[in-house]
């Protein structure tokens, strides 16, 4: 196939960019900039000009593919709600050329919108629970939702909060430790039973690739391997790593301590993939996320 691959220079879209390689896909990769450009050809695929706000380069790179990959998204939290129907829009323009054929579109999705009350109730989110409403990342899956009634073979990939692996230097993880050496400490909030789950960057690409190669047949996909580390287990490797105390802060504390990602860090998501697993027969192989941290790089400045 020929794969158009959004956010194909980035952290996680680098990684589905040699997956499809590696295994007999010709890769078109969208690049915003020379930078960017450079990283794409240097991996072995062909470089598409443009953004996702160019919604002009999105359709035409759409419309030149066998199927598409969507990994990119603006991470600026200063203006989220914006940059979140921004990706609506960057998704509607790309399905606007795959309406009517049967070439699949993957998106990216998140662990993290599924309902509040649901993951409070202490069960593991699967694939079937709805995302919330209230979060303007819904958008994204708003948008695959409408475009499936119109005939788009389309998919959501939900990642975890912490896609990790060597090169993250942008994610969760990475400001949890940025944070840590601020303060001088390695926070949790509350007791820390709160569960994250995570998966390795290599195994979140080859479930995208999966996805594809079977045509996008099911609506949510979950990339999840560790179902839910306990924040406080976090905070410890964190500690150790850093020689630095390990301490609890009242969620009251939390966004004075961890900036934007108190909001998100004192939450409970733990989540099941055993259905992506049954329907793509998809096997997670690589590092679970303490064993990632305890390999050093993380803590490298």
């Amino acid at each position: 196939m020929r794969v158009f691959v959004t956010g194909a220079s980035g952290f996680i879209g680098s990684a589905v960019v040699k997956e499809l390689i590696a295994n007999g896909h010709e890769v078109l990769g969208l690049a915003r900039s020379d930078a960017s450009a450079a990283k794409i050809a240097a991996a072995g695929a062909k470089v598409h000009p443009g953004s996702i706000e160019d919604l002009d380069s999105l359709k035409s790179g759409a419309a030149a593919s066998d199927g598409v990959i969507h990994t990119a998204f603006i991470h600026d939290f200063s203006n989220f709600p914006a940059n979140c129907e921004k990706d609506r829009q960057a998704i509607e323009a790309m399905s606007s050329t795959l309406a009517g054929s049967d070439r699949p579109l993957i998106i990216s999705s998140g662990i993290g919108l599924l309902s509040s009350n649901l993951i409070s109730s202490g069960r593991l989110a699967t694939e079937d629970d709805k995302p919330e409403s209230s979060t303007p990342r819904v958008a994204s899956e708003e948008a695959a939702t409408a475009l499936a009634a119109r005939g788009v073979k389309v998919a959501a990939m939900r990642l975890p909060p912490t896609v990790h692996g060597e090169g993250d230097y942008h994610g969760f993880v990475p400001r949890l430790i940025a944070t840590a050496r601020e303060k001088g400490v390695s926070a949790y909030i509350g007791d820390g039973t709160n569960r994250w789950p995570a998966v390795h960057r290599l195994d979140a690409a080859l479930a995208f690739r999966l996805a594809l190669e079977k045509g996008a047949q099911q609506p949510h996909y979950h990339a999840v391997d560790d179902e839910g580390v306990p924040t406080k287990q976090i905070a410890e490797h964190i500690g150790r790593h850093l020689n630095l105390p390990v301490v609890s802060i009242s969620l009251e504390e939390a966004t004075a301590h961890f900036g934007f990602l108190g909001h998100f860090y004192g939450r409970n998501v733990p989540a099941s993939s055993k259905q992506t697993r049954d329907w793509l027969g998809w096997r997670p192989t690589h590092l679970s996320l303490l064993a990632d941290l305890d390999q050093g790089h993380y803590f490298k400045l």
